[in-house]
């Protein structure tokens, strides 16, 4: 019991810290990088993470982590630096642990594998992540990240099933990802993905409104005016944590004419760091937005 407290409270430290040092520590990371490049051992102070990052790339010879503390807590560092491949390969030796904070992560890094594959298999890592958020979710329902990831996941399985299939799963995207911010209100990135629901349903072409209002009478509506506020709520909970909400904040902005701000944003978002295959997304979509702006 008490080996399970303890790794319960583990589990509650990390969740509330990931995110800070996902911002913090990607600095870090590429002086890891540079000075490994360059056969240089940094010999100032170091932290537990590049401590883990030693372990991971094999730069010192270590132990091999074995705790499920440990494990979380390297799969977490991995997710920061945009280590992809690496962080699969330790995730999928516990996809049958059955903990819902290993689901949930695997869900995420398939999703990730996912934007970074060709149709055919990103299709196949779409339903997988799909099936191992809906594991995490039956295994722990007070997990807000299992809500959030189950969330973001049914809508990557509806682009695969037809707009009446995603329409109808809005309603329960929706459900989920409110479920995840009132477990945590603090984290930012639910709080961004409901942003850009109401975004997704504020620009909805004319005719697929027709169909869904044929369909379902009344279907989910929103407003780009909703879609800002919760873009900025996530900034002010977290400042500058997630490229794509700089993105969101700029084209939200646009569709509001509200070209200073929307410059503002779109600024942001270009010059965010790039560690993620996501973030080199935005920040080539970003640069086109600018030059449409004539910035």
């Amino acid at each position: 019991m008490a080996n399970a407290a303890l790794f319960g409270a583990f589990r509650r430290f990390m969740s509330r810290n990931v995110k800070i040092w996902r911002s913090n520590e990607r600095v870090w990371a590429e002086r890891v990088r540079a000075s490994s490049r360059k056969g240089v051992v940094l010999l100032a102070v170091t932290p537990l993470s590049y401590l883990i990052y030693q372990r991971v790339s094999r730069l010192a010879p270590v132990c091999a982590l074995n705790s499920a503390e440990e494990i979380l807590e390297q799969a977490d560092y991995l997710y920061s630096c945009g280590e992809t491949q690496k962080l699969h390969q330790l995730l999928d030796k516990h996809r049958d642990s059955g903990d819902a904070e290993f689901l949930w992560r695997l869900a995420r890094v398939c999703r990730d594998l996912a934007l970074l594959s060709s149709a055919e298999e990103k299709r196949r890592l779409t339903y997988e992540a799909f099936q191992y958020a809906t594991a995490a979710l039956q295994r722990d329902e007070q997990c807000y990240a299992a809500h959030k990831w189950f969330a973001i996941c049914l809508s990557d399985v509806g682009d695969y099933e037809g707009i009446k299939v995603k329409i109808g799963n809005s309603y329960i995207i929706r459900e989920h990802l409110e479920r995840a911010i009132q477990l945590n209100p603090r984290d930012a990135t639910s709080i961004h993905i409901l942003g850009f629901w109401c975004f997704a349903f504020a620009e909805l072409p004319w005719y697929q409104r027709k169909v869904a209002a044929v369909i379902f009478g009344s279907p989910p509506t929103a407003t780009y005016e909703e879609a800002l506020e919760f873009f900025l709520r996530a900034e002010e909970v977290e400042p500058s944590f997630y490229s794509k909400n700089l993105l969101m904040l700029g084209r939200t902005y646009m569709m509001l004419r509200d070209v200073q701000q929307a410059a503002l944003w779109l600024t942001k978002a270009r010059d965010y760091p790039a560690v993620t295959e996501e973030d080199r997304q935005v920040h080539q979509e970003a640069q086109e937005l600018l030059k449409r702006l004539g910035v």
